[in-house]
């Protein structure tokens, strides 16, 4: 796998089930995280093998085998996880322990958002991911955790920006102070978008900060990692503090799920973090 220096695996008998990265592993005292690949698991094509989809075909016995590795590997209980029910939106949801289990072991009430907020130990956040960004926060002086998954529309909607914001606002989190752990996700190497919605990233961004892109006759090619690092940027994180996996889903679909690569029937990778 081509990936980042600062990320690794954790191999289960030669099957790379997590990521990890070392930027937050120097907390391992503070907090638990990790990214899935789509190895390791017991679903059958199409969502072989390590599908954590909740919102997929696949069997649920194969789910709730997969989840149980899942977190055996991140050191987290399933029990206690708390799910997004991602739309591609803005919504941020704050999560306290009345919250724990919704989304797997508990019914949700929680609604349609696409990240997730707490300061409140021994509740995992986790998210979704098959070519979206999975974005991790963590905040070691306050102690405060937040999960995003930013798409497009995410990206656009400068979903990673209002996380840092809320933090700073309900929890008096310093940016400067805040670490972030980009997970794989599809590169601008095979992100392509069509004319329409190159304009808005040009509008929403301006065309300065998509120096980057690609124009190939009527076909565009966007770098929404760097997207999303200068929304945190912005916000005021360091850029020391910002850790990106240039693992690519597409790329490497063989290792990850890749909605585009798989022709749209595929399984569900998860980020998770956790106040410990």
């Amino acid at each position: 796998m081509n990936m980042k220096a600062n990320f690794t695996c954790r191999p289960n008998n030669g099957a790379p089930v997590l990521l990890v990265c070392p930027l937050f592993e120097r907390f391992k005292g503070s907090i638990r995280h990790g990214f899935s690949t789509r190895l390791g698991g017991v679903s059958q094509a199409p969502y072989a093998s390590l599908n954590l989809g909740m919102s997929t075909q696949d069997k649920r016995e194969n789910l709730k085998e997969n989840y149980s590795r899942f977190c055996c590997e991140a050191g987290v209980e399933m029990d206690r996880l708390v799910l997004s029910h991602q739309v591609h939106g803005s919504e941020i949801k704050i999560i306290t322990s009345q919250d724990v289990g919704k989304g797997l072991s508990a019914e949700s009430d929680l609604g349609e958002f696409d990240g997730m907020i707490t300061a409140e130990r021994g509740i995992p956040l986790a998210v979704f991911y098959a070519d979206c960004t999975p974005i991790l926060l963590f905040d070691p002086k306050q102690k405060v955790i937040a999960a995003v998954h930013s798409g497009w529309k995410g990206t656009l909607a400068r979903i990673g920006r209002k996380a840092v914001q809320m933090m700073r606002k309900n929890f008096g989190c310093d940016p400067a102070d805040i670490l972030a752990s980009f997970g794989p996700s599809i590169k601008q190497c095979h992100f392509e978008v069509e004319g329409n919605v190159f304009v808005q990233f040009c509008e929403n961004f301006g065309t300065r900060n998509l120096k980057n892109t690609v124009v190939s006759g009527d076909k565009f090619f966007v770098d929404t990692d760097d997207l999303n690092r200068q929304q945190l940027l912005e916000e005021g994180l360091k850029e020391e503090n910002i850790a990106v996996c240039d693992a690519c889903t597409f790329c490497q679909h063989n290792v990850f799920y890749s909605h585009r690569a798989d022709g749209g029937i595929t399984g569900r990778m998860c980020a998770v973090i956790e106040l410990i």
